[in-house]
């Protein structure tokens, strides 16, 4: 059964839960899109089933935004509230059955990850540091899927 999720904004306008077969928070994501919108060395995003998603407050104040990269853009919408701007989740229609909840916003006790996974490092300035501690540093991606890395630790919740 997978797990679930609970979590909310800094203000707590919104509340909201939803179901994770892979709710490990251990890969940083160090574009410049998660550098700006996650705070100084970028987000930690959790995969979760898009169709679980219950927002039991404050649906009236979730605001989306849209990355533009190169002039274009981008499918993936980032929800966040408008009251305090507190990132939420991510969502691609182009993967509808997933959504990727930023691990800041969620509330629940998260499995601690044997590593980190640091990816996009070729989109971050000298001066944001990495967290300390064994870790992968990924110029692009990694080689797995967040499913795979999952598999491949022994986290992934069935």
């Amino acid at each position: 059964m997978p797990m679930k999720l609970n979590g909310s904004c800094h203000c707590g306008s919104v509340v909201y839960e939803l179901e994770s077969h892979t709710p490990v928070p251990y890969q940083l994501c160090s574009c410049s899109i998660c550098r700006k919108v996650g705070g100084y060395n970028g987000s930690v995003n959790l995969g979760a089933q898009s169709k679980t998603l219950k927002i039991s407050k404050g649906e009236d104040v979730i605001k989306k935004y849209h990355a533009i990269v190169d002039g274009k853009q981008m499918s993936s919408e980032r929800a966040f509230c408008g009251n305090c701007a507190t990132m939420l989740w991510v969502f691609d229609a182009s993967w509808p059955d997933l959504i990727h909840p930023f691990a800041s916003s969620v509330d629940s006790n998260l499995p601690l990850p044997d590593e980190m996974v640091c990816v996009k490092a070729n989109s971050k300035p000298d001066w944001v540091r990495l967290p300390e501690g064994k870790k992968s540093v990924h110029q692009d991606y990694g080689e797995d899927s967040i499913e795979g890395w999952h598999k491949k630790h022994g986290f992934y919740v069935d």
